[in-house]
């Protein structure tokens, strides 16, 4: 699963896999804590994260929407996705 951005230890991972199952979502990490979240609605949809991560990653994920929808795509036509800026 390649990652598309890193920021303050958090990790983003989009699945590289055509069959990935809908709603686009993307993957986020942070120590032992994983969620997923929807790129449409910016809301977690899986998981659990530290509440400042959370905060972290649903900013970041609305300044990069149309960037994780084109990701999205890429992955579904079994291409590899391209990085992300990191939150700063």
């Amino acid at each position: 699963m390649p990652t598309i951005s890193m920021f303050y230890g958090i990790i983003i991972r989009m699945y590289f896999s055509p069959g990935e199952h809908p709603p686009p979502h993307f993957h986020a990490y942070y120590n032992e804590c994983k969620a997923t979240v929807d790129i449409h609605t910016c809301d977690l949809i899986d998981g659990n994260l530290p509440r400042k991560q959370t905060k972290l990653i649903l900013a970041w994920a609305e300044l990069h929407q149309e960037e994780l929808m084109a990701n999205w795509h890429l992955v579904m036509n079994g291409e590899e996705p391209f990085k992300i800026q990191p939150l700063q």
